[in-house]
Parts: C-alpha cells; sequence; structure tokens
C-alpha cells in the first residue's frame, strides 16, 4: 500500500506544475491538473461522437496522458531542442510496484504509439484543450489568442485524427467561451431577477 500512496501524492502534485507555454506569454494558463480534467471530458464527447464506447479505456488514458510531466517536465516546443526527456523511466518509475503498474503501463504504451483509436481520440483532446484555452484567453483580452490561434489554425487540423475532432476545432474558434451562461434558459438574465 505504501507504493500506492507514494503515487497517490505524487498525482497530487501535478496540480502544481504549470504548462511551460505559459513563461512566452506572462499570462495565467491551465495547470497539468487542470488540462488533464477538461481533456478527460473532451474525450468523452469525442468518443461518443465518433461512436467509441470504450469509454473507461478512454478516460484512463486520458488520466495518464501528462502524468509523467510529473518527473520528466512539461517541455515547451523551443526548449524540446535541447532536452531530453525519458518519459518511460518517468512512468515506469511512477507507477513501480504499485496496484496500478502492469495495466498503466501498457496504456501508457498505447498512448504514446498512437494507433489505437482511443488513442487518438485521447491526443485529438488532448490538442482541442489548447484551442478551447486560447478561446477563453481571447474573451479576457489576452495577447496569447493573437499571437497563437493563427498558427494553431494552420498546424492543427493536419494533426487530429478523428471528423469529430476537426469538427469541434473548427467550432471552437467560432464560439463563445460565455454563451453557456448568457443563454441558459435558466439564468437570472431571462427567469430570474433580473429579468425585466
Amino acid at each position: 500500500m505504501n507504493k500506492d500512496l507514494d503515487f497517490l501524492f505524487e498525482i497530487g502534485k501535478i496540480r502544481f506544475l504549470q504548462r511551460t507555454w505559459q513563461r512566452f506569454f506572462v499570462t495565467k494558463v491551465a495547470n497539468d491538473a487542470e488540462h488533464t480534467f477538461r481533456v478527460m471530458w473532451l474525450a468523452l464527447i469525442i468518443a461518443k461522437k465518433e461512436k467509441n464506447n470504450n469509454q473507461e479505456k478512454i478516460l484512463k488514458l486520458a488520466l495518464l496522458h501528462d502524468i509523467a510531466e510529473s518527473r520528466a517536465g512539461d517541455v515547451d516546443y523551443l526548449s524540446r531542442l535541447y532536452v531530453k526527456r525519458n518519459e518511460d523511466l518517468a512512468i515506469r518509475d511512477m507507477l513501480k510496484n504499485t496496484s496500478l503498474e502492469k495495466e498503466f503501463l501498457e496504456l501508457f504504451k498505447e498512448n504514446e504509439k498512437r494507433e489505437t483509436i482511443e488513442a487518438r481520440i485521447v491526443k485529438d483532446a488532448d490538442n482541442l484543450d489548447i484551442d478551447l484555452e486560447l478561446m477563453e484567453q481571447k474573451d479576457a483580452n489576452e495577447s496569447l489568442f493573437k499571437l497563437k490561434s493563427e498558427s494553431r489554425k494552420k498546424i492543427i487540423p493536419k494533426k487530429l485524427f478523428t471528423k469529430t475532432a476537426k469538427k469541434i476545432f473548427r467550432e471552437i474558434y467560432l464560439s463563445d467561451v460565455n454563451s453557456w451562461h448568457f443563454n441558459s434558459e435558466n439564468n437570472r438574465f431571462k427567469t430570474g431577477d433580473w429579468k425585466k
């Protein structure tokens, strides 16, 4: 049980890992735990629309997709030219002698190869979460949106695997990040005490 607890304590620290692209744009972006949370939900949506019912596997792959960064770090596109990370060693050491070791090491390999539809769905979700965050930054009048969105519009559609992810990508840039609460059927503007 001690190794399982050690693993859980380490996973808890992921909420303190900042995404490294923050350093270039000096703006608050989601930490690794927040990113993983939305990737899980996004992967479920893509899976449902792609008619993939293997939700348990998709959730496990999404949970796993960035945890090696706990030891190997999150390396941005510039640092990646100079730093060699060993995520395989990181994940093996993290999971060693835990109850999850065998299953999650296999899932990690599957995620890295991206040969299965489930791994591709999770990678699509991982990519799309950045675009969702860029739209949130745009809404907050952040310069990050201007700097990154044009290059992502050129690069990311070629990297997405599923039709659903490609459709979501297009819709993200046409969306309003506040419509979920402003246009809700039940809110203070429409049905509440602010309706006049």
